[in-house]
């Protein structure tokens, strides 16, 4: 059984490079960087780059939806927003907020782990009520604090990752001062009180479940993501196609 999953597995890798021929692919100095790596990415002498659709990955459509981008672009760690995203709407939470919740890591699921909330507001921002942008940027330093008022401490998993006197950088402070004085300071903290507690191996969330909501409040371009000349349309071509050259 294992040897045929193996054997399909390696069946679709050499079908896949046999549709990339000879073309190169570049791989971003941020990669490189990723990797403590400073080393030139040099194409061999001739060598023709991938442009365009990956082989490697599955076809996107020519107008691809956020839930396009869920099936076929983000990363198996999404079952994090899903579950965060039930939690939400199982506390009664307004609709907007439940988006919020499924969408807040989406920097890291989809993008970039590094400032993720700020990637992420960032691909939102064209789409989405600007209280969720604000929301989804916040809660990354929000995180860093906790908020005993409204039953917030500071996560156990944050200990296990950077060590207990872990002291977050000096423009996530500035963040979380600013965020305290901020009309929607308590939609980030709302994101934060769904968020750590949606890790759970045994639950598996599927995102059709939201699909009425991203339908009622998230601004799908008619184009596609992508496609639609919006200040971030940039970054969801990227995900379509992060192997292209230029």
């Amino acid at each position: 059984m294992n040897e045929s999953v193996i054997e399909r597995a390696e069946a679709l890798e050499h079908q896949q490079m046999e549709e990339l021929g000879e073309r190169y692919i570049h791989k971003s100095w941020l990669f490189h960087l990723a990797d403590g790596d400073q080393t030139p990415d040099n194409r061999p002498a001739g060598a023709q780059v991938l442009m365009g659709e990956d082989p490697r990955l599955p076809p996107m459509p020519k107008a691809p939806t956020l839930m396009d981008f869920f099936k076929l672009r983000f990363s198996p760690s999404q079952q994090h927003l899903l579950q965060s995203a039930r939690l939400a709407k199982d506390n009664g939470l307004p609709e907007h907020m439940v988006l919020a919740c499924l969408l807040h890591d989406i920097g890291t699921v989809a993008f970039i782990r590094a400032d993720h909330g700020y990637w992420g507001a960032q691909m939102l921002e064209p789409y989405v009520d600007p209280e969720i942008t604000w929301a989804v940027r916040a809660h990354q330093a929000l995180k860093f604090f906790p908020d005993a008022e409204i039953g917030f401490e500071y996560p156990a998993s944050y200990v296990q990752m950077f060590g207990e006197n872990y002291q977050p950088p000096d423009y996530i402070v500035a963040e979380y001062e600013r965020a305290r004085k901020h009309q929607w300071y308590m939609s980030a903290r709302v994101i934060c009180l769904n968020d750590d507690y949606s890790f759970n191996p045994d639950i598996d969330v599927s995102i059709d479940e939201f699909e009425d909501i991203i339908g009622r409040h998230f601004k799908q371009p008619a184009e596609g993501l992508g496609n639609d000349n919006s200040p971030s349309a940039h970054m969801w071509r990227t995900l379509q196609r992060p192997a292209n050259a230029l």
